[in-house]
């Protein structure tokens, strides 16, 4: 497993709520032949994440917006 220390997150310009944390992060790593997305909540870095593979978060992005 990837330590969240190896990992550069990344939040969405349009975070919203008053804090600007209300949104989630995500950190893509890659490996030979292989890449993860990891998911995690912007507000509890330290907290569980997702990780899941790059079809599956075109998935849900397009399921989003659908």
């Amino acid at each position: 497993m990837i330590r969240n220390a190896e990992l550069t997150w990344f939040k969405s310009s349009y975070s919203s709520g008053p804090d600007g944390n209300s949104c989630v992060e995500i950190a893509i790593a890659t490996a030979p032949n292989t890449a993860i997305i990891h998911v995690r909540d912007s507000k509890h870095t330290q907290g569980p994440r997702l990780a899941v593979s790059p079809t599956a978060w075109t998935g849900f992005v397009s399921g989003l917006s659908a």
